[in-house]
């Protein structure tokens, strides 16, 4: 019998390559992120640097292979916002449907919270039931529909919003 071990941890700028490989084929394949091009892992580095110094990001690890992270960044730019922050989940497309983004949600909520955010927005595109049930799962209320918002892959997407009240989690 094989155990595998689980962790989720604080991701660094060494994580990039993993990160950007498993965000990659979101980027290329599907219009879950409008993101157009696969970043580089060096932007991916200067990306997570960037969310933990204000806000927090998380990779879970089994068997020393990170298969998945979740992360929060600024909602909008200007300073009434500053307690509000938008999250993304991405997992190796393997693992998804496994539990592995309701755990590192389960993680990365808290730690806001314990960072001062009170409100964690997600913007997810549409159709995306699976997103929209791991929202749902950890305690997202979805808040409403923007249509044709993005344009990615030939296709007009909507987008679906949902919010979650971080001031009664704690760490």
């Amino acid at each position: 019998m094989t155990i595998t071990t689980t962790h989720i941890r604080d991701a660094t700028p060494d994580d990039a390559h993993a990160c950007a490989a498993i965000y990659a084929p979101y980027t290329t394949d599907t219009a879950i992120t409008f993101e157009l091009t696969p970043p580089a892992p060096q932007e991916m580095a200067q990306r997570i640097s960037a969310a933990q110094h204000h806000h927090a990001w998380l990779v879970l690890e089994e068997d020393d292979r990170v298969l998945g992270y979740a992360y929060a960044g600024p909602f909008r730019a200007r300073a009434a916002y500053a307690h509000s922050c938008e999250v993304s989940v991405y997992l190796d497309r393997d693992h998804r449907g496994s539990g592995r983004g309701r755990a590192l949600y389960r993680s990365l909520l808290p730690a806001l919270a314990a960072r001062g955010m009170r409100t964690a927005v997600a913007c997810m595109t549409l159709p995306n039931d699976a997103s929209l049930a791991l929202h749902r799962a950890v305690g997202f209320t979805t808040v409403g529909t923007m249509h044709s918002v993005g344009y990615k892959h030939g296709t007009w997407h909507d987008v679906a919003w949902a919010e979650i009240d971080l001031t009664t989690l704690t760490t």
